[in-house]
């Protein structure tokens, strides 16, 4: 295999099966030098444990997913998620310390879906906007950044009502740019017109907390949700997105984020050199600028 590119990071959800020991391991043992990791598996051994692990590794921390799913009207349910997501701050901040020289405290954020019964995207989007109101200042003390997150329309009524990157901005504006910025992620938002426009926005705006890639091929899976697959191996145009993140300055890990059945059967350890070669040959002849420590 060819060199590891030193902007690559492994989205733990790549290697979903994979338990926190596993996923650490076989990513260091690829020379891949960071990992984003998924709160599942960091609270199965326990928040303390987790961080020693991973200082032990010596990988680089990229991101935490996930936060979110604050949609819901006030009540005991959107209570609990703004506490559950105030945990996740604390979660963010303490694996950010242990990781390797040039970690990130990012927080990456997935709005949720219409509430039962509603068709009120505006009202729903609202709510996301007032649970950042209140969040803002505990990540602020953290030190976290909360990276909203959008995704494919497909995905609007379960999962986001943040569709378009615009709309992440838009509501991101509100907020200081170094406590709320946006995820831009290639399955969700190569699709937009406006994309590479919204890139320059957020780039100008100071709001790219992460870069995160896969591909994008059709038939999609039954379930939506696992339709991901490495670079290279769908259609789309990783040279013009990632050339416009690259133009605003972003100069952070660039992660490969995978949800698909097929690759989750995969031994982790071929899933990660599969991945890594994916993104040797789709992603990194068009990143320049070398990684921030």
């Amino acid at each position: 295999m060819n060199a590891i590119d030193p902007r690559l990071s492994i989205n733990q959800a790549t290697i979903k099966h994979a338990d926190l020991a596993t996923a650490l391991r076989v990513t260091a043992e690829a020379g891949v030098p960071a990992i984003g990791l998924w709160r599942e598996p960091v609270n199965e051994v326990g928040l303390d444990v987790a961080a020693s692990m991973l200082a032990d590794s010596g990988l680089r921390f990229s991101t935490y997913c996930r936060g979110g799913f604050f949609t819901v009207p006030e009540g005991p349910v959107r209570r609990a998620a703004i506490d559950d997501n105030r945990r996740a701050i604390e979660e963010t901040a303490t694996l950010a310390a242990a990781g390797a020289p040039g970690s990130k405290a990012i927080l990456v954020l997935v709005a949720g879906g219409l509430p039962d019964g509603s068709r009120d995207l505006a009202g729903a989007r609202g709510r996301v906007r007032d649970a950042l109101g209140e969040l803002a200042p505990d990540a602020a003390a953290a030190g976290v950044t909360l990276a909203i997150e959008p995704l494919h329309p497909m995905y609007v009524s379960d999962r986001a009502v943040v569709s378009t990157l615009g709309q992440a901005l838009d509501i991101a504006a509100d907020f200081d740019a170094s406590v709320v910025g946006a995820t831009v992620d290639t399955f969700h938002v190569f699709w937009d017109p406006q994309v590479l426009d919204q890139i320059e926005r957020a780039g100008r705006e100071g709001r790219i907390a992460t870069y995160q890639v896969c591909d994008w091929k059709t038939p999609l899976a039954a379930d939506v949700l696992l339709s991901r697959h490495y670079p290279g191996d769908g259609v789309i145009d990783f040279a013009s997105l990632t050339r416009a993140v690259e133009a605003t300055g972003y100069a952070g890990d660039v992660e490969v984020e995978i949800f698909n059945a097929d690759v989750w059967a995969t031994d982790p350890r071929v899933a990660v050199q599969r991945t890594a070669a994916g993104f040797q040959a789709a992603v990194s002849p068009y990143l320049r600028v070398p990684v921030a420590g």
